[in-house]
């Protein structure tokens, strides 16, 4: 299995950039949530195409692969879907999604503005997936993996490159983690040099429960942040890289990262989805807890949700 190497994501990003958009850092002191002082980096991707940092993902696939005039097809809890759906659309490619009855209003409205077939299969991620494979087989259309592709990780892996670029002082990174594409990417890309923390729901603990067992395991796959953070397991690409780099996982309950939401609308007017706010929900919850003079930084990964109704 081939190693994800910090140069293999600055030929990507070389690639992927005039696609993608560079998405800022906003630095906000730790008192203004009720936390410390200590700075916090957030890195909006949700600003991102599509609303979610697979974006990256997909223009790497989509871009580095050949693509057969099938198109591509891929399986998504919906903000996979969205971003390849985008990608395929940018590059006048079809694209078929299968997403489970999990998935959000938002993030199908997503999938057919950009004018994917789309397809709902079932009511989880693994659902999806299965229909998915099928489909490929018969119609040779190119998967496009959600995380476990080495493009994808890649792809993913350029966000820490970015935040590199951005904020080249932080000491932690706190990363949502589903399958797990973007915490091998941006631990992939750092290589240890600063710590990466995964932030995974109570609900759906996949890379803690790898790390536990010492390989990828089924786990839990519900919780409020089911619709991007809820495979069955962590991807088989993934763990080498996470097992290496990654310094730790964290759990936070659902509740949690609903304050999360709710916390950066009243404080930064960000509209994040559950996943999204989920990395910020271990600051505020206490689940992770810098030292005095840490400096964190956050990945905002997604905001493929509604301002009404935070928590769904």
């Amino acid at each position: 299995m081939t190693e994800v190497t910090p140069q293999d994501i600055e030929r990507c990003a070389d690639l992927i950039r005039p696609h993608i958009r560079r998405t800022p850092v906003v630095v906000l002191a730790g008192d203004e949530f009720g936390l410390a002082a200590n700075p916090i980096t957030f890195k909006l991707e949700l600003l991102q195409h599509a609303g979610v940092f697979k974006t990256r993902g997909a223009f790497a696939n989509l871009l580095a692969r050949d693509v057969p005039k099938a198109g591509v097809v891929a399986a998504s809890g919906g903000n996979h879907g969205a971003a390849t759906a985008y990608a395929a659309m940018r590059l006048g490619k079809p694209a078929r999604i299968y997403i489970p009855t999990v998935s959000s209003p938002a993030k199908v409205q997503r999938i057919r503005d950009y004018g994917a077939d789309l397809v709902i299969e079932g009511d989880l991620y693994a659902d999806a997936l299965a229909a998915s494979e099928v489909w490929a087989q018969q119609s040779g259309a190119m998967p496009v993996p959600a995380f476990d592709q080495h493009e994808t990780i890649m792809g993913q892996g350029t966000l820490g490159l970015e935040l590199e670029q951005q904020a080249p002082d932080i000491d932690t990174v706190l990363v949502a983690v589903g399958g797990g594409g973007l915490i091998a990417g941006v631990a992939a890309w750092y290589g240890g040099r600063v710590k990466v923390i995964g932030v995974e729901p109570t609900a759906a603990p996949t890379l803690t429960r790898a790390l536990a067992a010492g390989h990828p395991v089924d786990a839990e796959a519900g919780g409020l942040a089911a619709d991007s953070l809820a495979p069955r397991r962590v991807g088989e690409r993934v763990y080498p890289i996470a097992a290496k780099y990654v310094h730790g996982t964290v759990l936070v309950s659902d509740d949690a990262i609903a304050e999360a939401q709710q916390t950066l609308w009243r404080g930064l007017r960000i509209v994040a989805e559950p996943g999204g706010a989920a990395a910020f929900s271990a600051l505020l919850s206490g689940a992770y807890k810098p030292d005095a003079n840490e400096r964190v930084a956050v990945v905002i990964s997604g905001g493929n949700t509604t301002a009404v109704n935070f928590g769904r």
